[in-house]
């Protein structure tokens, strides 16, 4: 009997591991690498969502390589969100920019924008480089495929004149690539997203770095030519020995598909404006604080998903 109790006991005890197991929903946000700032960001907002905020769902930021790679994922059924710069989701909406020729991703929807991301264009000092057009015969990292970063870097590059003949091409994300540059094997890298950046605060320390002004009349065209594109500056000190910087920035911002049902995407929006994640945004990474409400339909090139409108139309911004 005893035995018979036991095995009825953990019989009972496994079917309520499984029934509460198979309750929860589990939601990715892919981010992009661990040395950005997608990833911290990612993180803090999947904490900050997650049970009991919004009732048994387990949300998880996952690394990735940015933001072509998120849509793709998204688009694709191998990531319920992600992050995108603000260009990539509208150009993977409607076809155009980087997704030429290839099929529309019309399920694209925004839950949120998030922050600014800065164009960083980060030189070694030993390299002797003061404008773009010098980056010509030196070696420069890009990022990798299916960043953002590396649609901006070749966008930067052909408004100063310089094409990616001109330059020794590396694909490598921020940590590889400041790890090249402190061993004189790279000259150069770019870099879009929040400041301030891990791998390039470290590489800061060490003061053998200098980061690129990206001004005058070519980056005034092309803030006229891409909506998405506004002036920016990374202030001084932000990393450093590093004086201010005048540069371009582009939204960050949280999409999914619509696909994803719209009252668990409701309470997902609702946990993110909640007064619990404002003080974890505030109190963690340092562009958390830039993340605010009132923005959160701003420069918003796709539509929003029905559960994120719902709630925006709740609070008064969207009509």
């Amino acid at each position: 009997m005893k035995r018979t109790l036991i095995a009825a006991l953990l019989g009972t005890t496994a079917l309520a591991l499984s029934a509460a197991a198979s309750a929860q929903t589990f939601f990715r946000i892919n981010t992009g690498g661990t040395a950005g700032t997608y990833y911290p960001i990612g993180g803090l907002i999947a904490n900050a969502i997650s049970q009991p905020a919004v009732p048994n769902l387990v949300a998880t930021a996952v690394a990735s390589n940015g933001s072509v790679a998120n849509v793709n994922a998204i688009q694709g059924g191998g990531a319920e969100s992600g992050f995108s710069q603000a260009d990539v989701a509208f150009w993977a909406f409607t076809g155009t920019g980087t997704f030429e020729g290839k099929p529309k991703v019309a399920d694209l929807r925004l839950i949120a924008n998030l922050y600014p991301e800065s164009f960083h264009l980060v030189v070694r000092k030993a390299a002797n480089i003061k404008t773009i057009a010098d980056l010509k015969g030196k070696r420069v990292s890009l990022d990798e495929p299916g960043s953002g970063t590396l649609v901006n870097a070749r966008t930067i590059l052909a408004a100063y004149g310089v094409s990616e003949k001109d330059i020794k091409v590396e694909n490598l994300k921020p940590n590889a690539a400041g790890e090249k540059l402190k061993d004189n094997s790279l000259d150069a890298f770019f870099f879009v997203g929040g400041y301030p950046a891990g791998a390039i605060a470290e590489l800061a320390a060490t003061g053998g770095i200098d980061i690129l002004a990206i001004t005058g009349p070519e980056a005034e065209k092309l803030t006229k030519q891409f909506g998405f594109y506004s002036a920016d500056t990374i202030p001084a000190d932000t990393y450093k020995g590093v004086a201010a910087v005048k540069t371009l920035s582009v939204g960050a911002q949280w999409v999914t598909s619509a696909k994803q049902d719209a009252t668990l995407v409701y309470n997902i929006t609702k946990a993110l404006w909640n007064d619990n994640t404002r003080k974890q945004l505030d109190s963690g990474h340092a562009k958390g604080k830039s993340i605010v409400r009132q923005n959160a339909v701003a420069g918003a090139g796709i539509p929003l998903h029905p559960g994120a409108e719902k709630f925006y139309k709740e609070v008064g911004l969207v009509k």
